[in-house]
């Protein structure tokens, strides 16, 4: 089954985000449309422009505009609609004035309301959430390079949000700065006072600023977004459409450093894999100290470095069974990471509608501090092993701004421990085990702007080097990995056009053991017999590897990647391609499902922004896309049609389909010759209600079925209730029924299978059943104080049957044993559950008969964590968290009971971890 497609924001829709992961409810709440770069093309509006003065007097942050320095400020007052009346004068009146001293800037605005306070729409929630309110926006491109900026965000009840956004990436949500908000309602409507710290911006030396300034308000009543410096939504927006804030005389730099230590102490109460473990009382406590600093190098260069981090805060991860011989990703979430991230983003790749498709892989942080990869040495090695779950991160800095040349740049550097678990032989005898050893990571990515901003050219550059001092992890893990890139973005006719390109090149070496485990690989499966890649080009020199190398000690390989494309106007196309060659490894430092292939997509789009009594905006896109590999097999194939609109009453809904022709699959037999995937259908709508209302719900069926009757059904809906202003509650129940009819199940050695090169590819059908629920709860007691809770209850259950093998490869016809070939024959327990299978797979024939267990399972899982946060002071947090975990899979059984499953989640004995951080920010 494909993975879900990718459907890019097209310029025309303002509340379509850039590159979803997946087809997915959104919220009338308008995003931020500042993703595309560039300097301000020719237009018929001229750029406004906003004067801050110099401070006379006090100013007391306490959301009221009454002191005298207010008074001295020119506001700014013409604000222009996107929504719902594109083009029109905003309806409710806003001034919006700019004071500055030596250390801050200082915003202060009054938001008028015609019918007064009960008119206004506020909600409390945690900072950075979606307020689901009205709001004020400031974004600031203080360098005035029309490439970065950091927003400002401020709601009636003082909530506070805040981002980071750089070159052509999304903004980066998990930045928070160091400034103050304030903010009042009265009979008039409401005020807000912004104070923002000059070491919170990027700017250049000059003694007189000009910095790119955007102010927006959005209502939520009535859907009206205005924005000061306007454009249209056909037109490429963004820092190059910026209006200009000026006046604003900064005699010297800034000096500012931050530091942040902290403490935190964990108490884990986790059951035994094993009676008498003596590593594993069931219970363990344990403190641990370090500190965040942060420091100005330059106006407009950044230091963040972290000593023995802690990220015991954050969520935890999904609950997922995975059948496939591909890894599961998972986002980031550790603060260090987020923060900043877009800056190291690399490729630009997007589309308006794709599907298995993405950037070029470059850097996956998640690798930095992974869970110890020789965890296997330690379990091999005796009755039982106590294994640190993630490499600790003994410190990671990372650099990031612009230096005096115009460089845009991030730099990052991380250093994890070697890790050694402690082992208890079969004999008694204990003894340590090294399972990671000590590795560095980096990170550098630069960019500089051209031709007025329509060039932008960059490069990046990664390296994972590891101290390999024991055999056994050495034959597992490479010694070092390098990767090299460089990418640009051509624009022009006011950035209606555009040209993106990268390419990447990559090198690993290693023992020739841990080679050969990168070439078996699922990301690559070198020993597949019908390789056939490698007699020219690069492949030939040796340059760029394609073939099957034991022995090697090294592989190189080269990722690339081309789109054109017409993203102004109403009308748009792209055309574009997409490359991995066999040798493109990167997974030391990134997250590379897959390489070789040659990838090509295609699409037109056509938007309605106009609104009508049938639609408030609409799209339609069309396209087709399709990828060989190297070797010339077609392996996708696919046409594909995607619509979406926002009804006149603020809903949102969207369909696709998809159709996929009859292809190749090198991956099918996980590293045998070539399969046969049948062509199919896919069919998914999603319908999103008006998310002003106090209930707002979210459905998302699909269907899809291949020609050989093999289906999937599911469903993901999501619910969520806002029965206070700061208590939110979302139940997000989803529902999974698959049949598949060629379920890889295991290889068999078997010399007399020539056609296979000496193996059995055993399949089976499958059905497969999945429910879970994604619980939230948010409350939220002041703007610095909230409590929210996840939870996530899981049932997945897969009942093989059928067992099958392919009658020859590249071929759709598969042999059942026991009707169509051979005989089968199962064994069974005490209880009658069957727990394995016999076969022979040509009865009186010359092949050895082979057994396997039961692959059919039965898995149940409740994860969930509460987390208390309060920022008792600016920058200084207390978190209180409790996370807990009940999991339990029974082998052999297949078959979806949920009251039988219900029970047993209920009775598994939890694991619980309890956990209190403590951080102070001490700045100056």
């Amino acid at each position: 089954m494909p993975h879900p497609p990718t459907v890019r924001r097209l310029s025309f829709l303002v509340a379509l985000p850039l590159a979803l992961s997946s087809v997915r409810a959104q919220q009338p709440t308008p995003q931020r449309p500042d993703t595309i770069t560039g300097h301000r093309a020719t237009h018929s509006i001229p750029v406004p422009s906003a004067t801050a003065v110099p401070r006379f007097g006090n100013i007391v942050l306490d959301g009221h505009l009454d002191d005298e320095a207010w008074s001295k400020a020119t506001p700014i007052t013409q604000f222009i609609q996107v929504d719902p009346k594109e083009g029109e004068p905003g309806t409710q009146r806003t001034e919006v004035r700019f004071v500055y001293d030596a250390e801050a800037l200082y915003v202060g605005a009054r938001l008028y309301e015609k019918n007064g306070p009960k008119d206004i729409v506020t909600r409390l929630v945690r900072r950075d959430s979606d307020m689901e309110s009205d709001f004020l926006e400031v974004v600031i491109d203080a360098y005035h390079d029309h490439l970065g900026r950091a927003f400002f965000d401020v709601n009636p009840s003082g909530v506070k949000g805040d981002a980071l956004g750089v070159g052509t990436s999304n903004p980066d949500a998990s930045w928070d700065g160091i400034w103050e908000a304030a903010t009042s309602i009265d009979s008039l409507g409401w005020t807000a006072e912004l104070r923002i710290p000059y070491s919170q911006l990027r700017f250049s030396r000059s003694e007189v600023q000009t910095w790119g300034l955007q102010v927006r308000r959005y209502m939520q009543r009535s859907h009206e977004y205005t924005q000061w410096s306007p454009w249209k939504k056909t037109e490429i927006g963004g820092p190059s459409r910026f209006g200009h804030l000026e006046g604003i005389r900064i005699g010297s730099v800034p000096k500012h450093l931050e530091l942040v230590p902290y403490a935190v102490t964990r108490s884990r109460h986790i059951r035994p894999d094993a009676a008498g473990d003596p590593f594993n009382d069931g219970s363990r406590q344990d403190m641990r100290v370090g500190g965040d600093v942060k420091a100005l190098l330059t106006s407009n260069l950044t230091l963040d470095a972290t000593i023995n981090p802690d990220f015991g805060q954050v969520e935890v991860d999904p609950a997922t069974v995975n059948l496939s011989a591909f890894e599961t990703f998972f986002e980031e979430k550790r603060p260090f990471f987020v923060a900043g991230a877009g800056i190291f983003n690399f490729g630009n790749a997007s589309c308006y509608f794709c599907s298995n498709f993405s950037s070029i892989e470059s850097f996956y942080s998640r690798r930095i501090g992974r869970a110890p990869q020789g965890a296997g040495l330690a379990y091999d090695a005796g009755q039982y092993a106590d294994v640190p779950e993630n490499s600790t991160i003994l410190g990671a800095a990372k650099i990031t701004g612009r230096t005096s040349s115009g460089i845009t740049l991030g730099l990052l550097n991380a250093v994890t421990r070697r890790e050694m678990a402690s082992v208890v032989t079969d004999q008694g005898t204990r003894l340590k085990q090294e399972v990671e050893p000590l590795t560095n990571y980096f990170v550098g990515r630069g960019t500089k702007d051209y031709l007025d901003g329509n060039l932008v050219v960059g490069g990046i550059a990664t390296s994972v080097v590891r101290r390999l001092d024991d055999p056994a992890l050495a034959d597992r893990l490479t010694r070092h990995a390098e990767a090299a890139g460089a990418d640009m973005v051509l624009s022009w006719d006011k950035k209606n056009y555009q040209l993106l390109a990268s390419a990447m090149l990559s090198n690993v070496t290693g023992d020739s053991a841990a080679m050969m485990r990168v070439q078996r690989s699922s990301a690559h499966y070198f020993q597949r017999p019908d390789r056939a890649v490698g007699d020219d080009g690069w492949f030939r020199s040796g340059f760029l590897n394609s073939t099957y190398r034991p022995g090697a000690t090294d592989l190189r390989g080269l990722a690339s990647y081309l789109r054109l494309a017409k993203d102004g106007g109403n009308f748009n196309w792209e055309a574009q391609a997409n490359v991995r060659t066999p040798g493109f490894e990167v997974n030391d430092i990134s997250f590379l499902s897959r390489a070789d292939y040659t990838q090509l997509v295609g699409n037109v789009a056509y938007g309605w922004t106009k609104p009508t009594h049938w639609y408030r905006d609409a799209a339609i896109v069309a396209g087709a896309q399709q990828s060989q590999n190297f070797d010339g097999d077609l392996t996708n194939r696919d046409v594909h049609v995607f619509a979406q609109a926002t009804t006149p009453q603020f809903w949102r809904w969207n369909i696709w389909t998809l159709h996929n022709f009859q292809v190749y699959d090198d991956r099918l037999l996980r590293g045998g010759p070539v399969g046969v995937l049948p062509a199919g259908d896919v069919y998914s709508a999603n319908i999103t209600s008006d998310g002003r209302r106090g209930v707002v719900f979210n459905v998302n069926p699909r269907y899809q079925r291949n020609r050989e009757g093999g289906f999937q059904s599911a469903v993901n809906t999501t619910v969520r209730w806002k029965p206070a202003s700061n208590v939110s509650v979302s139940l997000g129940p989803s529902y999974n029924f698959t049949r598949g009819v060629q379920q890889y199940v295991t290889t068999v050695d078997d010399a007399t299978n020539a056609a296979f090169a000496g193996e059995r590819y055993v399949f089976s059908s499958l059905v497969q059943k999945t429910l879970s629920m994604d619980t939230r709860l948010g409350v939220t007691f002041t703007p610095n104080s909230s409590l929210e809770l996840y939870a996530q209850p899981f049932i997945a259950t897969g009942n093989y049957s059928d067992f099958k093998e392919f009658d020859a490869p590249r071929n759709l016809r598969k042999s059942i044993y026991g009707r169509d070939r051979g005989t089968i024959s199962a064994t069974t327990s005490a209880n009658g559950l069957v727990t394995g299978y016999t076969v022979d797979p040509d009865g009186t024939g010359p092949a050895a008969s082979f057994s396997f267990d039961n692959p059919s399972f039965d898995a149940r899982s409740l994860i969930g964590n509460v987390v208390y946060r309060w920022e008792y002071r600016p920058g200084s947090t207390l978190f209180l968290v409790w996370t807990q975990s009940r999991s339990d899979q029974l082998s052999d059984v297949g078959t979806f009971d949920f009251g039988r499953d219900r029970r047993a989640l209920l009775s598994t004995h939890p694991d619980n971890i309890f956990l209190v951080k403590l951080n102070y920010w001490l700045g100056r």
